[in-house]
Order: C-alpha cells, then structure tokens, then sequence
C-alpha cells in the first residue's frame, strides 16, 4: 500500500487561551496543500519503519508513523507487524504539519489494509491523541479548527483561481519554544469572519500570532512576507509555528525571486 499525505497551511492563527490541561485554545482555518511525502506500507514479520529522503531529527519511536501503529496496537492485539518506508519531502518544524499528516494517514492505512472496522469518529478520536492538529488530516478539506485544533467545521473556501508559493528558509521552529512566547488572548474578529469576506481584505485582517516572536528570534524571515508581496501576492503569511512562509498568487502571475537560492522555493498550482 503506498500513501501520498500532504500538507496544508494556516490562514490565520491565533491563541486565545491557556487550558489546564496544558494545551492552548486556538483557533485557525486549515486548508490542504498537495506538497506531499510518500509512504510505503508493507506487512512484515517484525515492525520496521526506514525513512529517506529529508533527514528526521529525533528517535524512530517518536516518528508518529511508528506512534501510530503502536496506538492501534494497543486496542488491537492482533496487528500485524509492517515495514513502513517514509520518503520525507514535506519540511519538518516549517508550520506544515508534514508529521502529523503522516501520522494521520498511517491511522487510517491500518484501519483500511487490516480491516480495523474503524469509523470516522473512532480514527479521529486516535488521530487526537497522536497530535492536535491529526484529525484535520482524515478530513483534508478546508476548515475552521478550534480547540486544540480538533473540533473541525469545514468552510466553503475555494483558491482554485490561485497559486501556493512556499518559501522555506531552512530554520527549525520548535513548537514548544513558539507557544511559550505567546501571551494568549481574544481577537477582536474571528478568522471565520475574515476568510468569509474578499481575499483582499486579508492583507489588512488576518494574521499569525506567532509571527512576531518567531521573526524577532530569526530576524532573517523578516524579509520573506515582503519578497511575497513584491512578486505579486495578494496574501502573504508564515503559517503554523513557522518558520515557512507562503503567498497565494492569481494564476496569472508567475513570480520572481531575486535570491531564490538563499530558501528553497515551492510552487504549487
């Protein structure tokens, strides 16, 4: 079985409280990309997880491939080991959920290759506890998240008029690190709101609370949204915990950079 799990952005992103269980309420619009890693899946007499491609920092048994299939196990005894093979493609700590997003479609590989008799509200019920924002994954539609980033509405948006362009300067953001910057708070008008209204207005409306911090930390992004809006785009962000930058173009405009080769650049049609 081979799995194509792709990323997504964040239009806008904001904190607004601290919970007691630790975790943070937030509330953000995820909306999937098709930047994708390629995951292999082959039954096997032992469990085997080989990654290639970009390097995984960290333990194999902290990769949410591996975490997933031993969350499964638990409730299943009878899982059958696998050999999964993990062709990384998807920047890791770049706000893309790139391992979250293969976490989520090991889930729901295992589920459908050993007949698991999972339903949607169960897979996504274990793609919580993998990570906050997993359960986007099984729905992989544009959404409006809040909570942790589980409770998922899905939002009528369509950008099929438009470009993706990520920029990603090759700087590691730790999750952790970013959060504890924030001092989290209610914004004056709801991302919903927002996205509803005209794509011009987001230049002025929609923003990323963690960009300050992380832009005041690696002062070297501080050009990327500029070089966006230089090229032609209508909106420019650093999405999730950073440190990728996007811009989303009209169709019709093919952008330039003048230092393409300090970041890696990636156009998604």
């Amino acid at each position: 079985m081979v799995l194509f799990p792709n990323c997504k952005i964040n239009l806008g992103l904001h904190i607004t409280a601290k919970r007691k269980d630790g975790y943070h309420e937030l509330e953000t619009v995820f909306f999937p990309v098709p930047l994708k890693d390629v995951i292999e899946l082959i039954r096997s007499d032992e469990l085997h997880f080989q990654a290639y491609g970009l390097a995984i920092p960290g333990d194999i048994d902290t990769n949410l491939c591996v975490k997933a299939y031993r969350l499964l196990k638990q409730d299943f005894s009878d899982l059958p080991p696998v050999d999964m093979r993990l062709y990384k493609k998807i920047p890791m700590g770049a706000g893309l959920g790139g391992g979250s997003s293969d976490g989520a479609f090991m889930l729901k590989a295992l589920n459908d290759k050993f007949q698991l008799q999972l339903d949607d509200r169960q897979l996504r019920e274990y793609a919580g506890r993998l990570g906050s924002d997993c359960p986007f994954f099984l729905v992989n539609q544009p959404c409006y998240a809040t909570g942790r980033g589980e409770l998922l509405e899905p939002v009528a948006l369509d950008l099929s008029g438009h470009s993706i362009v990520f920029i990603h300067p090759g700087v590691h953001v730790k999750t952790a690190w970013a959060f504890a910057q924030l001092k989290p708070a209610r914004p004056e008008r709801s991302i919903k709101e927002i996205i509803g209204g005209p794509l011009s207005d987001w230049k002025t409306f929609l923003t990323n609370d963690f960009e300050k911090p992380v832009i005041k930390e690696y002062p070297q992004l501080a050009s990327l949204k500029d070089k966006l809006y230089s090229a032609g785009a209508v909106y420019a962000s650093m999405t999730g915990s950073g440190s990728s930058f996007f811009g989303i173009f009209p169709k019709e405009i093919d952008p330039v950079f003048p230092a393409e080769e300090d970041f890696q650049v990636v156009r998604l049609t």
